[in-house]
């Protein structure tokens, strides 16, 4: 066993004689429980740990362990960049995410945050860093040793990356990085209220679709502990659940076309930059950041951090600064809010813990057994005297101090909608204006700057797929989260077979043959699909003969205006898909791909900008087919009925731990397009047990 050496064998004692003792307890007889001073972690045959718990604190100590046990490597490694010191510990790699986090101050506000919380979350805090730190002393030979050097974790860690990844990789990222990709992030999420419901229940769809990488991974869990009980995901190494349900309610994120960070343009001048005509100087501040090298030599770099009164700068050049300003960064309490949220009884209580605001974005879409379905625009929207959302979205004048913002908008300003009379709550990505249909949200009585208007096809599919459905049952409800269709040629392929009418050529008529053969979706089998898909791509919203409308929203944008142009792209379409494929009838599943370690399946669903509401994103492979990168994580459908009733499905599979059986282990699952029961009772459970671990209090 590798010793710490210094302060850290000091703080391993204490870890020794402090912590759970965890031992696995052959005499523990199947279907018993065990005694009552005794936290329990039942594992199901998809490596998803089901924790009972004597109480709160033991919950999340054993909630820790079972994170380190299938992405012990990833949680350690996110551990370090949140604390600013990656590139200390492996390199120059993370020379520029170390960066980052000191320039946004990430362990400094970690550690505010940490000695603000009160006394009784800060022991839940605690007890999960106490299990992140037992299970890498206890299970030390199953980390690569390159990770170990971040041990012990802190609180101010965890705190660190839920900073870190909450505010500037999902809701400041596209100010902070002035060029280049950002992965595609983006959810989908439906509630049915028992009036449109074929049981009189009320429904939940939750079904995020972030990257399938990095500290975009979902971890799946049940915990339980007396009076508190929630079954759902959390991003890897957050202690509280993200998204949820429990016995009484469930609630669904999704990205949300919000403004709650903005980058600034300033001009220089002699040393400093221009503020209401005069030279303001810049703040300055020095870090000290090491690179590891070769073997145990280090580099050290003094970076200088330049800070306006807009915020810190992020990029120079000759005669410009680009400052950002990031609203929720010194939010403090964004853990404890999810930890009422999911242990909440009812929307009062649910509601109460939304209005703490202490998660700077993300719309939330509500369900629960009483039969409310809400909706809610949530976030820290800045309060501005001026300038509408594309104004706030583009790059600010940072010469005037007037657009330098201090204040959030209060709960009561957020638009929300609780049980509409259409029976139905939607939103994947869309402004807060199409939650549902008819519209019950006006854009005009909401400041401006507030959200986007307009409305793009996989928000329509789901409007249109839930709409006309007067009774939808709970398996309808799965086949619309399974729905394959492309709302772009349901919208559109009539016309360019039209148009292939009025201008033909050979290679379109051949086209046009395929795509009529085709059933207009991206099935596994679908033959058709990757043509249009290819035709799709080249299309822009000049051809529309009638624009996306406020008046119609649902059924807008449609029609072909430059028809002679559509059967061009159509053709350029044909030519570059029977290059690539041999074939102007590609399979869709033989080209989209599901690719993990030595997984290839093979994928449907595709992109939401084609409108599918079943949306996966991919990229190119080596081998030109497509891999999939994004999209389709964890789905759960949740009927809320005497006895919760819901079926899950974690795409990617729960673990990540190099050597772990549940990496990727419910591919197969993704490709046939199936769900299997959540596991939501002690006795549910044992039927599929695949191991039991007992912790033992001392």
């Amino acid at each position: 066993m590798r010793m710490f050496h210094g302060k850290k064998e000091e703080t391993h004692m204490k870890l020794l004689k402090t912590n759970i003792l965890i031992c696995l307890l052959s005499l523990c007889l199947l279907g018993t429980k065990c005694q009552p001073n005794t936290t329990e972690i039942l594992w199901d045959n998809f490596g998803v740990p089901h924790i009972f718990a004597g109480d709160a604190r033991e919950m999340y100590s054993a909630f820790a362990w079972a994170q380190m046990q299938n992405h012990a490597n990833l949680i350690l490694k996110l551990y370090g960049q949140a604390r600013g010191r990656a590139a200390e510990y492996w390199g120059e790699e993370f020379l520029e995410s170390d960066m980052k986090i000191h320039l946004f101050e990430i362990p400094g506000k970690a550690g505010k945050a940490y000695q603000a919380q009160d006394g009784e979350f800060r022991s839940y805090l605690d007890a999960f860093v106490e299990g992140i730190n037992q299970f890498a002393e206890a299970h030390r030979d199953q980390i690569e040793d390159k990770y170990l050097k971040v041990l012990p974790v802190t609180a101010a860690d965890v705190i660190g990356h839920t900073l870190r990844v909450t505010a500037l990789e999902f809701l400041a990222a596209e100010d902070i990085y002035l060029s280049g990709k950002v992965l595609p992030k983006g959810s989908n999420a439906v509630a049915v209220a028992p009036s449109k419901s074929e049981s009189g229940h009320a429904m939940l769809v939750i079904n995020p679709h972030l990257p399938w990488s990095d500290f975009f991974l979902w971890f799946e869990s049940h915990l339980n502990a007396p009076g508190f009980s929630s079954y759902g995901i959390s991003l890897v190494g957050m202690p509280s659940m993200t998204l949820a349900f429990n016995e009484n309610l469930g609630w669904a994120h999704t990205v949300n076309p919000i403004d709650a960070s903005d980058r600034y343009e300033l001009q220089l001048k002699e040393g400093g930059y221009i503020l209401d005509g005069k030279v303001q100087p810049f703040e300055k501040r020095k870090v000290l950041l090491k690179v590891w090298g070769k073997g145990d030599s280090f580099i050290n770099h003094e970076m200088e951090f330049s800070y306006s009164l807009h915020g810190p700068v992020v990029g120079q050049n000759e005669h410009n600064a680009y400052a950002v300003r990031v609203a929720g960064l010194d939010n403090k309490e964004i853990i404890k809010q999810y930890h009422l949220m999911a242990g909440a009884k009812d929307f009062k209580e649910f509601e109460t813990a939304l209005k703490m605001l202490q998660n700077p974005m993300f719309n939330v879409i509500y369900a629960d057994r009483e039969g409310n379905i809400f909706y809610l625009f949530n976030g820290n929207i800045p309060v501005r005297d001026e300038g509408d959302f594309r104004f706030w979205k583009g790059t600010i004048d940072g010469t005037a101090s007037k657009y330098i913002w201090d204040q959030i908008h209060p709960y009561e300003d957020l638009p929300k909608v609780l049980n509409p009379a259409s029976g139905f709550l939607q939103n994947c990505n869309d402004p807060p204006w199409t939650c549902t249909d008819p519209p019950v949200l006006d854009p005009a009585d909401f400041p401006p700057y507030f959200s986007s208007k307009g409305n793009f096809l996989r928000p329509q599919r789901a409007v249109n797929m839930i709409s006309g459905n007067p009774s939808v049952s709970f398996e309808e409800l799965i086949g619309y989260k399974h729905n394959t269709g492309m709302e772009a040629a349901d919208r559109f392929l009539d016309d360019l077979l039209l148009a292939v009418e009025k201008f033909p050529d050979s290679l379109s008529l051949d086209a046009a043959r395929v795509l009529k053969a085709w059933d207009r979706k991206t099935e596994t089998t679908s033959k058709g699909a990757v043509l249009f898909a290819s035709w799709w791509d080249r299309v822009n919203a000049s051809l529309f003969d009638i624009p996306w409308s406020p008046e119609d929203p649902y059924h807008t944008p449609r029609g072909i205006r430059e028809e002679k142009k559509a059967v061009e792209l159509l053709g350029e379409a044909a030519g570059d898909i029977f290059t690539r494929y041999g074939s102007l009838d590609a399979v869709w599943g033989d080209v989209y791909r599901l690719r993990l370690n030595d997984i290839d399946l093979p994928a449907n669903g595709g992109p939401g900008d084609y409108g599918i509401f079943r949306t996966v994103y991919f990229t190119e492979d080596v081998d030109h087919m497509k891999r999939a990168i994004a999209g389709e994580t964890f789905v759960a459908v949740v009927e809320f009925s005497e006895q919760v009733n819901a079926r899950v499905i974690l795409g990617y599979g729960n673990a990540s731990q190099p050597g772990n059986p549940h990496v990727g282990d419910q591919l197969d699952m993704l490709s046939k397009k199936k769900l299997r029961p959540a596991l939501l009772t002690y006795d549910q459970i044992l039927p599929f047990l695949e191991k039991r671990e007992v912790f033992s209090m001392q």
